[in-house]
C-alpha cells in the first residue's frame, strides 16, 4: 500500500492528537488507523472484482458443471470453484442438498463446502494487504489443498449413509438462468460490495481494535512463552481454541497480524483463523440438519487435522 496511509496515521496520532511515539496508546492507535483505512480500501477494490467473476458461477450452473465430474478431478474443480463462490454457513444446507440431489459425489460436495468459507475474498484481501503475496499465496494453496485432500479422504470413507435420509428425497428445481449484461454484473457487484462492507465493517473495526490492543499492550514475552515456537502444541491448541469461536476473516486476520508481530509463528496464528472460519460452532449446528453425528464429527475431525498440518507447514516454511 502507498506510504501516504502510514503518513496519515502518523499525522493523526502524533501531530493532531499530540501523542508521544513509543507510548502504548500511541502505538495501538497508529496501528488501528492505518490498518482500518488500508483494509477497507483493499476490500472495496477486490470484492468488486471477485463479485464480477462470481457472477459467472451461479449455484445452478456450478451444480451442473460439477455434476459431470468424478473422482479427484471433481474435488480439485470443486475446491477451485469454492474460491470464487464463497458462500457462508447460512447457505450450507441448501447448497449441500442441491449438490447431492444433482448427483455430485459426497466427497466432491464436501471439497466445495470446505473451500467456500475457508478461502474467501475478504481473507485474501486482508492477508495480501497485511502480509504480502507470499503469505496470501500460501493461504490460498493450503486452503484449496485442505479442501481437495479432505474431500478425497471423506469420499473414500463411503459416508453417504450418514447423510440424513430426507436429503436424497428432496428434488431441487433448476431455476431459469438469464445471462446478465456486463453493466448488470458491474451494478450487482457494486451493490454486493456495499452489502459486504456494511456486514463486515463492524468486524473490521472490532478485529483491528483487538489487534491494536495486542500490538500496543500485550507483552512480547508472554505470547512467545505460550504460543511461540518453543511450544510444540501451540498449533493444535490454536485450532481447539478457534473451533468454538464465531467470527469471520475480517475479525480474525487483524488479530493474526498483531499476534505475529508479537512473535507468534504465522502458522499458529493462521491455524487459529482457519479453524474459526472453516469449523465454527454455528456452522456445525447448521450442518447437523443434513449430516448425521458420525459424518459431522468425521468432517470436522479431518478438516481440523488438515489445518493443524498446514499450521506446522507454515511455521516450517515462513520464519
Amino acid at each position: 500500500m502507498p506510504d501516504f496511509l502510514k503518513l496519515f496515521a502518523d499525522l493523526v496520532v502524533y501531530r493532531w492528537l499530540g501523542l508521544h511515539a513509543g507510548a502504548h496508546l500511541a502505538d495501538a492507535l497508529d496501528f488501528f488507523i492505518y490498518d482500518v483505512i488500508k483494509i477497507l480500501l483493499l476490500l472495496t477494490a477486490i470484492i468488486f472484482v471477485v463479485s464480477v467473476i462470481r457472477s459467472f458461477f451461479p449455484p445452478e450452473k456450478t451444480r451442473q458443471f460439477l455434476g459431470r465430474k468424478r473422482s479427484w478431478v471433481g474435488n480439485i474443480l470443486a475446491a477451485l470453484l469454492g474460491i470464487v463462490t464463497p458462500f457462508c454457513s447460512c447457505s450450507a444446507v441448501p447448497l449441500f442438498i442441491g449438490f447431492l440431489e444433482s448427483g455430485i459425489p459426497l466427497g466432491v460436495t464436501l471439497s466445495f463446502l470446505i473451500s467456500s468459507p475457508t478461502v474467501n475474498e475478504v481473507a485474501l484481501v486482508m492477508l495480501l494487504g497485511l502480509f504480502g503475496w507470499k503469505v496470501a499465496g500460501l493461504y490460498i494453496a493450503s486452503g484449496v489443498g485442505i479442501a481437495i485432500v479432505a474431500g478425497i479422504i471423506l469420499g473414500r470413507l463411503k459416508l453417504e449413509r450418514y447423510v440424513e435420509e430426507y436429503v436424497y428425497q428432496i428434488k431441487v428445481g433448476a431455476a431459469d438462468y438469464v445471462r446478465p449484461t456486463f453493466r448488470q454484473r458491474a451494478t450487482d457487484a457494486w451493490t454486493y460490495t456495499g452489502e459486504i462492507l456494511r456486514k463486515v465493517g463492524l468486524w473490521v473495526l472490532v478485529g483491528v481494535g483487538a489487534g491494536a490492543l495486542i500490538h500496543g499492550y500485550v507483552p512480547v514475552d508472554w505470547l512467545a512463552k505460550y504460543a511461540g515456537r518453543g511450544n510444540p502444541l501451540a498449533v493444535p491448541l490454536a485450532v481447539l481454541i478457534g473451533v468454538p469461536l464465531y467470527s469471520n476473516a475480517a475479525g480474525t486476520i487483524p488479530i493474526v497480524q498483531a499476534l505475529t508481530a508479537k512473535g507468534v509463528p504465522i502458522g499458529t496464528a493462521l491455524a487459529l483463523m482457519m479453524a474459526v472460519t472453516a469449523l465454527s460452532l454455528p456452522e456445525a449446528i447448521i450442518l447437523r440438519r443434513v449430516m448425521k453425528p458420525r459424518l459431522l464429527a468425521t468432517y470436522f475431525g479431518v478438516v481440523a487435522l488438515a489445518i493443524v498440518f498446514v499450521g506446522y507447514l507454515f511455521n516450517a516454511v515462513i520464519r
